[in-house]
């Protein structure tokens, strides 16, 4: 039985897809909590990108999954904060919709 190899094209172009997938999901949800569903999913796109380059181009380094851990800190803190003021509108307006959230406009 052969054991087939994963190249680096291939860890690209799920983390392509995942990114484009992401982003779409950006532009297009309306719904607040699939907005910031779709923004971690980009995050994660690009830790599988940095994690890949890391692995074929510099095994020896953890530089990679280093910044992969850092990224992935950052989103935690991102999502914290985000669904913050994503309850906080919802108490005030009864929903979650982004478009009808302008109060923030000066």
């Amino acid at each position: 039985m052969e054991q087939a190899t994963i190249g680096l094209s291939h860890y690209l172009m799920l983390s392509g897809i995942l990114f484009t997938i992401g982003l779409f999901g950006v532009l297009t949800r309306r719904n607040a909590i699939a907005v910031l569903m779709s923004a971690e999913l980009m995050f994660n796109a690009v830790n599988i990108t940095l994690v890949a380059f890391s692995k074929f181009v510099t095994p020896a380094e953890l530089t990679g999954q280093i910044i992969a851990l850092f990224t992935i800190i950052v989103a935690a803190a991102e999502a914290t904060g985000a669904l913050a003021i994503v309850l906080l509108i919802y108490r005030r307006f009864r929903g979650i919709n982004v478009d009808r959230i302008n109060f923030m406009k000066w």
